[in-house]
């Protein structure tokens, strides 16, 4: 769909594609979708948290697309305040409290990893198949389907997988396979074969997220209460976005890429090159601390608390949250399932 509209109607288009989806979305979730408080909470909306939020991502950004330390160093400035600020607050957005729980820092951790790695991949392969190898806006956008395809039909393996496992192999071969599928599309040049050459680092890349993504955002969700869990979803997405983020807006720094590289299929190679390695160096990094630091599922018996077991066993998408089946969540009977 972006493919299209950046060939068809024009890029800008893309900012109102959720409009339409969100409409669709509220009423449904608004009929079907559970509820879920935390009693410790008492309802107001953390509006300084929020802003401060917000402002580090921005100065932050602004200072890597633009190159200007001065915003840098005001986004460091804003991150040392808001932490400072949400440690005071009786109701803080960003409780730090939660990041005692080292199941869900370092599952944090490994989630800032992996989608910064996959925020530059998605982002510069696309270009790659359009100013390198050829392709339309539109027959990128469909080159890169089958990992989408990958996820919609083995996800429901790959949680259920993860359940009986425990999370810890799945957080470290799932962003290794993806490292090895990001090195694999470094093989794609101006005479690419798309059967030769696109698809299987695509394949290998897709069986990676198979492998990791459900687990992740389970793990996440598993390690604290249920009262919490909106809470914990809402840290884990917004770390996955603002990595992605981020990832995007340094590689081109990072690699030295000008704006004249856009248009320049030679310049646009070297800088591919050279951003690919970087994106499975942050994968690997994130398999090693997936090894390290989270949790078997008998480290209750180190007297390290319950061990999390993933119970979201479906996933559809690197952006999406998991499709959670009614007899998975705590308190439901197996017979109130639909």
């Amino acid at each position: 769909m972006g493919g299209w509209l950046v060939d068809g109607p024009g890029w800008r288009w893309v900012f109102l594609l959720n409009v339409p989806l969100a409409l669709v979305c509220l009423p449904v979730a608004l009929r079907h979708v559970p509820e879920s408080r935390d009693p410790r909470q008492s309802g107001r909306f953390d509006v300084l948290g929020a802003f401060l939020g917000a402002a580090v991502l921005a100065l932050v950004t602004y200072a890597l697309v633009d190159g200007v330390p001065a915003a840098g160093a005001a986004g460091v400035v804003a991150c040392v305040v808001l932490v400072l600020v949400e440690r005071r607050r009786a109701a803080p957005m960003l409780p730090p409290a939660v990041f005692r729980n080292r199941l869900f820092t370092a599952t944090n951790l490994v989630t800032l990893c992996v989608y910064a790695a996959f925020g530059g991949f998605f982002f510069l392969t696309a270009l790659q198949l359009q100013t390198v190898a050829g392709y339309s806006a539109l027959g990128a956008g469909t080159a890169l389907l089958p990992t989408t395809v990958l996820m919609l039909l083995l996800s429901g393996r790959s949680g259920a997988l993860g359940q009986r496992i425990g999370p810890r192999v799945p957080l470290t071969v799932g962003p290794l396979l993806c490292a090895a599928g990001m090195l694999l599309m470094l093989r794609v040049g101006e005479d690419a074969s798309y059967p030769r050459d696109v698809l299987p680092a695509l394949v290998v890349l897709g069986l990676g997220m198979v492998t990791l993504v459900a687990p992740l955002t389970a793990t996440v969700l598993a390690s604290v209460d249920a009262g919490r869990a909106g809470l914990a979803s809402g840290i884990n997405n917004a770390a996955a976005r603002a990595a992605g983020l981020l990832a995007v807006a340094a590689l081109p720094l990072l690699t030295g890429m000008g704006p004249e590289a856009y248009r320049s299929s030679g310049q646009f190679q070297d800088t591919f090159r050279q951003a690919m390695p970087m994106c499975a160096g942050v994968l690997v990094l994130g398999a090693v601390i997936a090894w390290t630091a989270v949790r078997a599922p008998g480290a209750a018996a180190a007297g390290e608390g319950p061990a999390a077991e993933p119970e979201c066993r479906l996933h559809c998408g690197v952006s999406a949250p998991p499709l959670e089946a009614a007899c998975d969540r705590p308190g439901t009977k197996p017979s109130e399932a639909p």
